[in-house]
């Protein structure tokens, strides 16, 4: 697959996908209005693409993929630049969480990602990131959503979310996004192979207090940890402290409030957000 170039020596999937796109469009002889008005996009959607100042959605690079009968060599380089564009660590939570058999999180104050809505997402994003591109905010929603194609594995493994009660309580982006975002954690948790724990106030202080715990296990029982904190991550696999955050996490669990009484609490909260959006 081309990744190199003779205008640009330090090309990118990013760019690539720009390149090939316009040599597709140009080779079928088509001008970017018309190639919009066929795949029924703004030309000026595509005419970013074409210079990488942007990434196709998954539904633009697939309706590009069936136009030009491509075989998903779009979707496949959009793939690579969303995975490009997170940093190392993040790719390794990537690409182990793709590979788990149980995963079990902690989140301090945000609803845990793969649980995240769209809305929730694009709403942390933007309000956390300020200055950054809606372009480039769209891009790291896109990549937040794929991640929870996990649960649609064949074998989707065990996923154990503990949140704590901030997550609950602060409104990220509007009062109907929040309502949004507990409605779907209500229906994700119907699955056997879901729990989400709550960890409420009362308990005051806890080992994982101001950060974020991630524990994938593989098949074979092996067991990496990703410790997040702002805008920085670690990959932790020295069986010693891997014992010691599975600890710190099984702790936590221990006090948090059991899986029925969690799902109260996140239903009592829901309708505390949808009374006030009906006010």
């Amino acid at each position: 697959m081309e990744l190199n170039n003779e205008d640009d020596d330090r090309a990118t999937p990013r760019t690539v996908l720009g390149r090939r796109l316009r040599r597709m469009r140009e080779t079928a002889n088509l001008s970017q209005r018309a190639l919009a008005d066929k795949v029924g996009y703004p030309h000026t959607y595509i005419s970013r693409v074409e210079r990488g100042e942007q990434l196709p959605s998954e539904a633009l690079a697939e309706d590009l993929d069936t136009h030009f009968a491509t075989d998903g060599l779009l979707a496949e380089l959009l793939s690579m630049a969303q995975e490009a564009s997170i940093p190392d660590y993040g790719r390794a939570i990537l690409e182990s969480e793709s590979k788990a058999a149980r995963i079990q999180v902690f989140g301090s104050s945000l609803i845990p990602g793969l649980l995240q809505t769209e809305d929730y997402a694009h709403a942390l994003f933007r309000e956390s990131l300020p200055g950054e591109s809606e372009e480039r905010t769209n891009e790291r929603v896109a990549t937040r959503m794929r991640r929870q194609r996990v649960f649609n594995r064949q074998q989707a493994p065990y996923y154990w979310a503990i949140m704590d009660e901030a997550a609950l309580k602060r409104p990220i982006g509007t009062i109907a996004t929040m309502s949004a975002q507990l409605h779907h954690v209500l229906q994700v948790v119907e699955s056997p192979r879901v729990s989400v724990q709550v960890l409420p106030f009362a308990q005051g202080a806890h080992p994982i207090l101001g950060g974020s715990l991630s524990l994938h296990t593989r098949p074979n029982g092996a067991t990496l940890a990703y410790v997040e904190s702002f805008a920085s991550g670690e990959q932790v696999e020295a069986a010693e402290r891997v014992l010691d955050l599975t600890q710190r996490f099984d702790v936590a669990r221990s006090t948090s409030l059991p899986p029925r009484e969690s799902v109260d609490l996140i239903r009592s909260y829901l309708r505390e957000y949808e009374d006030e959006d009906n006010s």
